[in-house]
């Protein structure tokens, strides 16, 4: 009898102890500023149980945590205290790349050698800096983000007192990996992120619209860049870039279509031979140059024309500046403006739905490795990314060329 009473304690503090490590959730968030106007929520207590689950699945990845362990900031004996939720907020107004996190520390000095060892320099009042990152630290906290300019702003909310800071978990998702919210006001729109075998995907939570058909018919026949967006569409997208074309300048719908090609570039110079006599130089080196077509449909011609001049966007030569991309040519044909690369040209293929679909190309990878520094590998390991809407359906898939397990 004694050793059943032992065997049910041994049961019973093993099954608390996996409830609480892996499944109990403080849902208290402290670290959203009342001004955030985009909150991301991860839950990691499921990330953990999802890690676990996927590692389990694939033993082949077993051989290689040392030498992911290796590079990649892990929270464990980092001086961080693990979050059951890790909060990353936007704030109303600032730029639209800079986002930040807040981490509570366990071990000031456990956490600074962290970031010594993985690289970040330490610029006193500009906080530690590696890449496009940006950390500021004190004896209770860390805020890390992807620029400096609002650290003060942070630092002021995490030192009130008598201000509710606080709100809760189930405000922003229903089950969820994660979440994606927009707040303006008292409204929030949320957006569930979960995480599947070799893909992540972003929908807003009463999503019932299947794109994988359109998605299937994209990666068969894209090389680089399809996109059809709508008014509505146009309108929200361009906010992001605080600008308005859907109004503005009276665009209703927008096709575009673009490849890669690597091209030889003629480079021309001048030397002195060796009677100090002029000489020109022929070099040659291969660059990256995209083909593109861009077709705008718009219901007042001469309204967008008059936009994109009073924007400086159309030189002299009839091209369109606003695409760092040259040479092009814009011009328009009754209700519709063309902008065209003068390089081979693009076929247009209208599925009449709202989408964007970029497709990694090793030609792309190139030329943007020296841009994104240490995140080259995951740049190099997507495959392509969607952006799909109907009606009041959202949906974002990130689908990825290895499985999730790979990057823990």
């Amino acid at each position: 009898m004694k050793k059943r009473y032992i065997s049910f304690a041994l049961i019973f503090l093993v099954l608390a102890t996996v409830y609480i490590l892996l499944f109990y959730k403080n849902k208290t968030l402290k670290f959203i500023p009342e001004n955030a106007d985009l909150v991301v929520l991860i839950d990691m207590k499921k990330v953990k149980r999802q890690y676990i689950y996927d590692w389990l699945m694939h033993p082949s990845q077993w051989s290689k945590i040392s030498e992911n362990n290796n590079e990649t900031v892990s929270f464990r004996n980092s001086g961080v205290k693990i979050p059951d939720f890790l909060q990353i907020f936007h704030l109303k107004n600032s730029k639209f790349s800079n986002y930040y996190t807040v981490l509570e520390l366990e071990d000031f000095q456990k956490f600074c050698t962290l970031l010594k060892k993985h690289q970040f320099v330490n610029k006193g009042i500009q906080g530690y800096v590696k890449d496009n990152l940006v950390v500021y630290v004190n004896k209770k906290y860390a805020v890390v983000g992807t620029s400096s300019n609002e650290f003060a702003e942070i630092s002021g909310f995490l030192s009130k007192k008598n201000v509710d800071k606080n709100r809760n978990a189930d405000q922003f998702m229903k089950g969820s990996l994660g979440s994606l919210s927009f707040i303006s006001g008292k409204n929030m729109q949320n957006f569930s992120i979960n995480l599947k075998d070799d893909e992540i995907e972003i929908k807003n939570e009463e999503n019932s619209t299947n794109f994988q058909s359109l998605i299937s018919d994209l990666n068969r026949k894209t090389q680089f860049l399809e996109a059809e967006l709508d008014s509505e569409n146009i309108r929200k997208i361009s906010s992001f870039f605080k600008e308005n074309i859907a109004d503005s300048a009276s665009v209703n719908h927008l096709k575009m279509s673009a490849d890669l090609a690597e091209v030889n570039d003629t480079i021309i110079s001048y030397g002195y031979d060796d009677n100090f006599n002029e000489i020109e130089k022929v070099s040659y080196q291969k660059i990256i140059q995209p083909n593109y077509e861009i077709l705008l449909q718009t219901s007042d011609p001469n309204k967008t024309w008059s936009y994109f001049q009073n924007k400086k966007w159309i030189n002299a030569q009839n091209q369109f500046t606003a695409i760092p991309f040259q040479p092009n040519l814009i011009y328009s044909n009754k209700n519709e403006i063309y902008i065209k690369s003068t390089g081979r040209s693009v076929k247009h293929d209208f599925k009449k739905q709202n989408f964007i679909f970029l497709k990694n190309n090793p030609l792309l990878y190139s030329s943007l490795k020296t841009l994104v520094g240490s995140h080259h590998k995951l740049v190099k390991d997507i495959d392509y990314i969607f952006y799909g809407n109907k009606s009041q359906d959202y949906v974002v898939k990130i689908k990825l060329k290895r499985t999730i397990c790979h990057y823990f």
